[in-house]
């Protein structure tokens, strides 16, 4: 299991998106399929995918959250020919951002809003030897602009195994866009790889719990670290998820909640599923005894 895994909410389309998503990529696997009853989006799908080494949660729980481009999907690719086949796939009932062409830092790139609103990058590696294939980039705009990277900076003070890997800066010919802004951000969480930017365009969008990632801990002392160092934004906790300071949503999971959600017994997933809707920060003492009563 992945430390930081990325959640993606949809209406009702989980199941149906994971598998596109699986079909997308050679290796692809379903870890883990749970229905969750009497939330309060009804029943909801839980559904945890592998796609190219990448870890993905996809919940269906109701219209109330979109996809924006605010959080999106890089893919690097080996060859031209896989470029064009995701894109094709990727942008059927979808959207270019970016149409499929070259640019200065790829011969072959696209950014894409596919069929569920959720973006992604296509782009033709440029060097030889690929270290991750799928790398979640979050996009700074709005009233965040401009803190690309003081924010990441941040997370890797709180995350160990963590470190900033390149930074290109847009320097003075990409107006709107500062010269110190960041065009393009390469770091490491938890020896897991993301990548950041920010955009001084009028967009319309920002982050949203439409993604957010999950922070699996293994001990109630995790948890209390995560919340202490993450939580900014009081209203926003609920059921283990918290806001940070630049609107970012984390969910600070214990990692025996999964194993119980993943017990065939209804009775049991009904009552640590009763219990953790009526928590903000997830207490596993409380779990448990749910859990086993």
């Amino acid at each position: 299991m992945q430390k930081i895994i990325p959640h993606l909410w949809f209406d009702r389309e989980a199941d149906e998106a994971s598998q596109f998503y699986m079909s997308l990529f050679e290796g692809s696997e379903l870890i883990n399929k749970t229905v969750l009853n009497n939330t309060p989006s009804g029943t909801a799908d839980l559904i945890t995918i592998r796609l190219a080494g990448q870890e993905f949660m996809l919940i269906s729980a109701g219209p109330y959250f979109k996809f924006t481009p605010a959080v999106s999907f890089l893919i690097a690719c080996e060859t031209v020919a896989e470029v064009e086949m995701l894109w094709e796939k990727l942008i059927r009932n979808g959207e270019a951002l970016m149409p499929l062409g070259s640019y200065p830092f790829s011969d072959r790139y696209g950014w894409v809003i596919d069929k569920y609103g959720l973006s992604w990058q296509v782009m033709l590696s440029q060097t030889s030897e690929l270290k991750h294939k799928i790398t979640p980039t979050v996009m700074f705009v709005g009233e965040q602009c401009g803190k690309a990277e003081e924010a990441i900076e941040f997370y890797t003070t709180i995350f160990h195994n963590s470190k900033i890997n390149y930074i290109l800066r847009y320097g003075e010919d990409a107006p709107p866009n500062q010269p110190e802004m960041i065009q393009h951000m390469e770091y490491k969480l938890e020896n897991q790889d993301f990548a950041a930017m920010d955009s001084a365009y009028d967009h319309d969008f920002t982050f949203n719990e439409a993604v957010s990632f999950v922070v699996n801990c293994d001990s109630q002392e995790e948890i209390d670290y995560y919340w202490e160092k993450l939580s900014y934004v009081s209203e926003a906790e609920q059921c283990g998820w918290l806001k940070d300071k630049y609107g970012f949503s984390w969910q600070i999971t214990p990692t025996i909640m999964n194993d119980m959600l993943q017990n065939k017994d209804a009775d049991k997933i009904a009552k640590v599923t009763d219990a953790f809707l009526k928590m903000k920060k997830f207490d596993i003492a409380e779990l448990i005894k749910a859990y086993e009563e």
